[in-house]
């Protein structure tokens, strides 16, 4: 595949102008208030899935690209209570604690808004990405989703579909893939839906109980000749349980994320990484139930290109 393939593509998926000149939301117009009482529905026993990876140190990143592993502190834990009568006395007995976290945005569970990639010197809608400054992004940031990332949250398991654990590192999950998971779970992909593609690259690391090279290895993932497929059915956002949803070594050579490029700043797509898959991929197999309300809100940071985030399967 050739950047001029790419570029074809990323032109086929362009979704610039389709929701007005002023619009920073992309995809995820696709989910409504009617959707999301439909989706509501789908919460029918009361099983919640927490699908965000713990913030802890050891997490999964290597240092490489300026994102580490979350940093966590105390600045006043037990031994900051009142000690000495004096001190009872002043504060009546009372004590507490408090603690603070420094961490990249987009180094844990997390999606990405809209200003995350660039292509020509452009972001999504055909902002210039001259936009995004030190203080952060003028245009698509993260708070701008606050109130929508909640709707129907579908599941294709490719892995389980083709009885393997993980799928290979460096296998493209094609369009073929994706319909032929749907068609063996019972489950159609519709207008809205927040798609939620299980590869099982993640179990490989919670197998052996360390995230090393997580980041850095390869991994298998969405094709990017898959972005047109998710154009057509007008899909909200789409998350994997890998570093980046789309595959990688990337299918061009030199490119790094070229299905980045045609689903971020050209489709207007959300995407969502290193979601925490297992258990809720374990009962959709065990009930035969793929579809669950998923609610998956950003944190609201101002002008934020990515956000961590816990999301909730529900069911």
């Amino acid at each position: 595949m050739s950047e001029d393939a790419l570029r074809t593509l990323a032109l086929q998926v362009r979704n610039w102008g389709r929701w007005g000149p002023d619009d920073e939301l992309g995809t995820l117009n696709y989910i409504t208030p009617d959707t999301i009482a439909a989706a509501c529905r789908l919460a029918t026993t009361g099983k919640v899935f927490a699908l965000g990876i713990p913030l802890q140190r050891e997490g999964p990143q290597s240092g490489t690209r300026q994102r580490f592993n979350p940093i966590h502190a105390m600045f006043r834990d037990g031994g900051d209570r009142p000690r000495t009568p004096a001190d009872v006395a002043e504060m009546q007995g009372y004590g507490g604690s408090d603690d603070w976290i420094v961490m990249p945005l987009q180094s844990v569970t997390q999606w990405d808004s809209l200003a995350h990639i660039f292509y020509d010197g452009k972001m999504w809608n055909g902002y210039s990405a001259d936009l995004v400054t030190s203080t952060g992004a003028a245009k698509n940031s993260i708070d701008k989703t606050r109130d929508k990332l909640v709707g129907r949250g579908v599941l294709l398991d490719v892995a389980r579909h083709k009885g393997v654990r993980a799928l290979e590192p460096g296998y493209a999950i094609t369009v073929a893939d994706l319909e032929a998971t749907a068609a063996a779970a019972g489950v159609d992909v519709r207008r809205g839906d927040l798609l939620l593609i299980r590869t099982g690259h993640m179990s490989r690391y919670l197998d052996r109980g360390n995230w090393r090279h997580f980041d850095l290895d390869p991994f298998p993932g969405v094709s990017v000749y898959a972005a047109p497929w998710l154009h057509a059915r007008q899909i909200a956002a789409v998350a994997s349980d890998n570093y980046a949803v789309e595959v990688r070594p990337s299918e061009i050579p030199g490119f790094r994320n070229p299905f980045h490029v045609c689903a971020i700043p050209n489709m207007g797509l959300t995407l969502g990484e290193i979601f925490h898959l297992e258990d809720l991929a374990a009962d959709c197999a065990a009930d035969g139930r793929y579809e669950f309300l998923l609610v998956a809100p950003p944190l609201p940071v101002t002008r934020g290109v990515g956000t961590p985030i816990n999301p909730y399967a529900i069911k």
